[in-house]
């Protein structure tokens, strides 16, 4: 299935692009944003060139799908969220997302994840969508559970970070909870 373009009242979601090498950089590499990642900040730009190369990759064999996210009212690109490990026998998929923080506090990862979930749901026919989170992420815990998303549990220690370690919250969204 090929990689939706997605509008909401206030943002496009759309595929990648090799133009949007230089931004992606610049947020994965910014370490106030990646703060609760389960990886370092990047510090190649060739990791952002090969994040393009794997959304391409991902759509091809179907198993996920990565989307740019820009403000439509000055076309600035602010983020990405993503479906990953579509398992159609299952129905079921991974959500994620990450935004700038001068992107934060203001509503945008509701609403980006809010138009993926629609086309999940709606033309993926997913019965099942599963998100996880550092349990000291209190903004994203709050984003999932604005959408329904219902916390099932913790994984305890399944990250290590530059010598940190973390744990995650587990957070599922069912088909017939999804509120449009």
């Amino acid at each position: 299935m090929p990689t939706p373009t997605l509008k909401t009242p206030r943002l496009l979601l759309r595929p990648f692009a090799e133009s949007d090498t230089g931004s992606i950089f610049a947020l994965q590499s910014n370490s106030r944003v990646l703060r609760y990642w389960d990886a370092p900040p990047w510090k190649e730009r060739a990791q952002a060139e090969r994040f393009i190369t794997v959304c391409s990759q991902m759509e091809r064999e179907g198993t996920g799908a990565r989307l740019a996210i820009e403000r439509t009212t000055d076309n600035v690109f602010i983020g990405w969220c993503h479906l990953s490990k579509w398992e159609p026998n299952y129905r079921s998929a991974k959500m994620g997302y990450c935004l700038d923080h001068a992107a934060w506090g203001k509503g945008f990862a509701t609403e980006a994840a809010g138009a993926l979930l629609q086309w999940a749901f709606d033309t993926l026919d997913l019965n099942r969508v599963q998100a996880e989170t550092d349990t000291r992420n209190t903004a994203s815990s709050r984003v999932l559970e604005k959408l329904g998303f219902v916390r099932e549990g913790r994984l305890r220690e399944d990250c290590i970070v530059d010598g940190e370690v973390s744990d995650s919250w587990v957070y599922g969204l069912l088909r017939r909870e999804w509120k449009r």
